[in-house]
């Protein structure tokens, strides 16, 4: 197998496994996961940040789609540039709204796209990633507090 044929496989192999593009060095995602109280809305972000000589293309789309699972509510499930809670050349940030009805883990799955550029190219990129939920029980309400003792008569000044 010559030398050009290798690298074509490879490079062929790569994209067909789904390799992770955050193993890239052109960019990063980030995330926050969501820790919250079921039945009081929580927050999760993500954060897409551009490296090495890259940046965010300011007139691409920039989207962030979710997917719940059951019992888990989003604000919106899909998210573009008038949603970021941050943004500028190199950096941006989705804050996600969430609620579960229910104690327990779950997950959204969510899709990022954007474009990235250089100097002399640009490139779209889609990358999927998983946002955990973890929701605990609301806390029991507080017991009433004791009736104020009946004050001692005292001396008056």
């Amino acid at each position: 197998m010559g030398k050009a044929t290798l690298c074509t496989a490879v490079a062929l192999t790569i994209l067909l496994t789904g390799a992770s593009a955050s193993a890239d060095d052109t960019y990063a995602i980030g995330k926050t996961d969501a820790k919250l109280t079921a039945g009081i809305q929580g927050k999760a972000s993500v954060t897409i940040s551009a490296k090495n000589g890259w940046h965010l293309n300011a007139e691409a789309p920039l989207t962030l789609k979710l997917l719940p699972t059951a019992g888990v509510v989003v604000d919106k499930t899909k998210l573009g540039r008038g949603d970021l809670a941050l943004t500028n050349e190199t950096t941006a940030r989705f804050d996600i709204g969430i609620t579960a009805s229910e104690p327990g883990k779950s997950a959204i799955e969510a899709e990022a796209g954007f474009v990235l550029c250089e100097e002399s190219a640009c490139r779209p990129v889609k990358e999927k990633l998983t946002l955990a939920v973890d929701a605990t029980s609301p806390a029991a309400p507080a017991a009433p507090a004791a009736p104020a003792g009946k004050k001692k008569p005292g001396k008056k000044k």
